[in-house]
């Protein structure tokens, strides 16, 4: 495999798309409650085969990701080239990013001494959507990217 097997519950929402990838291999409802009772390991294999399916084409198509800790912000933009990043950091102990409290602080305050910025571009490996996986493993979620935009304009 090559990411990580989809949740029970992200299939159970795929569920329409499983249905049309067991047929495009000509396996009907009927063959694959047999092959769920009589070959478990082909049934794993086959929602691997899916799993990878379904990462391949949402990293493909991903253009940002956010990973936002109690005092810092890794904001990527993830071009056709390479992964452009906006790092924030706050260096007040006493504020937490991930509170409603903490965000609201930071929105007044982002221009403070208080606040550090770094950007950084990085050229992907051989495997862009490998690099964007990895970002994804350590906590990044897939985004819209309306921080990133905003800060590439103030910061850019």
């Amino acid at each position: 495999m090559k990411y990580t097997r989809l949740t029970k519950e992200q299939l159970e929402e795929l569920h329409p798309e499983f249905i049309n990838f067991l047929a495009t291999q000509s396996i009907d409802k009927n063959e694959w409650d047999e092959i769920k009772k009589s070959k478990p390991e082909v049934a794993e294999e086959e929602l691997d085969v899916f799993s990878d399916l379904v990462w391949e084409g949402v990293l493909t198509k991903v253009e940002f990701l956010e990973n936002i800790s109690e005092q810092q912000m890794h904001l990527f933009h993830l071009t056709d080239k390479e992964m452009k990043l906006i790092a924030v950091k706050i260096m007040n102990p006493e504020i937490d990013l991930t509170t409603k409290v903490g965000f609201d602080w930071f929105r007044k305050n982002w221009q403070s001494d208080f606040v550090d910025y770094m950007t950084a571009s990085k050229a992907y490996t051989d495997d862009p959507n490998q690099d964007k996986f990895e970002l994804i493993k350590q906590g990044a979620v897939i985004t819209k990217g309306e921080l990133y935009q905003w800060f590439d304009k103030v910061i850019g």
